[in-house]
């Protein structure tokens, strides 16, 4: 069943057409990669989708339901998810604590920074962490987290809000390459088990290949292959624009 549907998008900055006319589809369960060089629009693509940016043309459904041009916090409580390049925990916070404060928002109850959220909503930070090889880490600061480990506990924090659609940016960026495997083989599985739809941009190949079930490439801002990894990785255009440099 299609999760996302992003029809005919378009973007333009000044002179620059940041996007034009992207199409493409993730069902639920699935792991699309949005690949390009630098510059292709992924980021731009990823901020129309999560809110932060409203499109000048073009159509973006979750579900069938119209979510381009509401605010970021409307569409995350819509069920659309996300992870970014740099990790964005509060370092002062535990680890259940960060995870805390994401449930507290998707349930909508009243905090503050400054309090306490207690045992409020610990028995559903902990089983998150625990899908996520976290729980026995679960008191320490975010501070003093590897940073593969933060990836994980970012993860956490985005499946917060149950979310139909999880935009993962960058996923691997910083970590070790044996870590890179292993947080994409726990995403796919919790896609799958879930019927999450997964939208990932990564410039890691071996990642892309070996991880997504098509792939989405950007150049200029337009769609010039789509696909499954192996059917882009032979096509000519990709190789001259992209996997020749990457």
């Amino acid at each position: 069943m299609t999760a996302l549907s992003v029809r005919g998008l378009s973007k333009r900055y000044g002179a620059l057409q940041a996007l034009r006319n992207v199409s493409f589809s993730v069902s639920s369960g699935e792991l699309v990669a949005l690949i390009g060089p630098n510059g292709a629009g992924k980021t731009t693509c990823f901020n129309v989708l999560s809110g932060q940016l409203a499109p000048d043309a073009g159509e973006v459904e979750l579900d069938g339901r119209t979510i381009d041009r509401r605010p970021p916090r409307e569409i995350w409580r819509l069920g659309v998810g996300r992870t970014f390049q740099i990790t964005a925990t509060f370092g002062s916070m535990s680890v259940r604590e960060n995870v805390q404060l994401a449930l507290a928002s998707h349930h909508r109850a009243q905090y503050s920074l400054r309090g306490s959220l207690g045992d409020r909503y610990v028995a559903q930070a902990d089983a998150l962490l625990a899908r996520l090889g976290m729980l026995e880490q679960a008191e320490r600061p975010c501070a003093l987290l590897a940073y593969g480990d933060l990836k994980r506990v970012e993860l956490a924090i985005a499946l917060a809000n149950s979310p139909r659609l999880l935009l993962m940016d960058e996923p691997t960026a910083g970590m070790a390459p044996e870590e890179r495997g292993e947080l994409m083989s726990l995403a796919a599985k919790l896609a799958r088990s879930e019927g999450i739809a997964v939208l990932f941009t990564e410039h890691d190949m071996d990642v892309v290949f070996g991880h997504a079930d098509r792939v989405v490439v950007l150049h200029s801002g337009e769609v010039i292959a789509s696909g499954r990894p192996d059917e882009v990785r032979d096509d000519p255009r990709v190789q001259e624009v992209y996997l020749g440099a990457a």
